[in-house]
C-alpha cells in the first residue's frame, strides 16, 4: 500500500475516482434531501445521517466483495437478444422505484392541502423513510462502485475515494436540504431530478446508455435558473420596503 502514496498514476486515479464519485453522489443527496422534508426537524436530521451513513457502509461493503460484485454482470438471461444480468434487473428497479417516487411525491406537492402540510412525525413514518433510503441507497451504491472499478485497480484506492466522496456528500447535505425546505419550488426541481435520474437508470438496465454529463449539465442548468428566480423573488419582496421608505 505503502508504493501507492508515491505513485502519480494512483494520485491521479484517486483525484479522477473522487470527483466522479462525488458527481454520483449528487443523485443520493437529492433523494435524502426530498425523502426526509416531511419529517420533523430532529427526525429528518438523524434519518440524513443514516442515509448517509448506510451508503458509505454499502459502498465499502461491496468494495470488499469485488468477486460477488463482477458476477453480477454475468448475462442471467436473454430476452428478445438483450442479455441481462442482475446489475440490469437491480439498475431497472432502482429507476423503476424513483419514477414511482417522484411521481407519488409531485401528486402529492400539485394536491396537497398547504394549511395541512406539516411535517409527519411518527415511528412508522421514521421507518418507511428509512426502509426506502437502504433501498435506494444500494442501487446507487452498485452503480457508483462498477464505475469504480473500471477507473481503478487497487481496492484502496476505491475506498479513498469513496470515503472523500462521502464527507462531501456528508457537507454538502445539510444545505442542500436546508435549501429545499426554505424554497417550495426548488423540491419540485428536485423530484424532477429524481424522475430524471430514474430514466437513466431503467435505460442503462435496458442497455441504453445515457451518457451522465448531458444529465448532470441539464440539471446543473436548471439548478442555476432556480438560483436566479429566488434572488429575483427576493429582491421583488424587498422592493415595497425601500419604496415605503423614500
Amino acid at each position: 500500500m505503502l508504493h501507492l502514496l508515491t505513485d502519480p498514476n494512483a494520485w491521479l486515479a484517486l483525484v479522477t475516482l473522487s470527483v466522479l464519485e462525488i458527481v454520483l453522489g449528487i443523485d443520493n443527496i437529492v433523494f435524502i434531501s426530498v425523502l426526509i422534508s416531511r419529517l420533523p426537524k430532529r427526525q429528518s436530521k438523524l434519518a440524513r445521517q443514516i442515509g448517509l451513513g448506510l451508503a458509505f457502509i454499502f459502498r465499502v461493503a461491496l468494495l470488499l466483495t469485488l468477486t460477488w460484485i463482477m458476477r453480477l454482470t454475468a448475462p442471467v438471461f436473454v430476452i428478445l437478444g438483450n442479455e441481462f444480468s442482475w446489475r440490469d434487473l437491480i439498475l431497472i428497479a432502482g429507476g423503476l422505484f424513483l419514477l414511482a417516487k417522484g411521481t407519488h411525491e409531485i401528486h402529492s406537492e400539485v394536491e396537497a392541502d398547504y394549511e395541512e402540510a406539516e411535517p409527519i412525525g411518527g415511528g412508522r413514518a421514521f421507518t418507511w423513510v428509512i426502509v426506502q433510503l437502504v433501498a435506494i441507497d444500494l442501487v446507487f451504491s452498485l452503480d457508483s462502485i462498477i464505475t469504480a472499478i473500471g477507473l481503478a485497480q487497487d481496492v484502496e484506492i476505491m475506498i479513498a475515494a469513496v470515503m472523500i466522496a462521502m464527507l462531501v456528500m456528508y457537507f454538502a447535505a445539510v444545505p442542500v436540504s436546508a435549501f429545499i425546505q426554505k424554497y417550495p419550488t426548488t423540491k419540485m426541481l428536485a423530484l424532477s431530478f429524481l424522475l430524471l435520474i430514474g430514466v437513466a437508470l431503467v435505460a442503462d438496465g435496458l442497455g441504453f446508455h445515457i451518457p451522465r454529463g448531458y444529465i448532470y449539465f441539464a440539471m446543473a442548468f436548471a439548478g442555476a435558473v432556480e438560483v436566479f428566480n429566488v434572488l429575483a423573488l427576493r429582491n421583488r419582496r424587498k422592493r415595497p420596503k425601500v419604496t415605503g421608505r423614500k
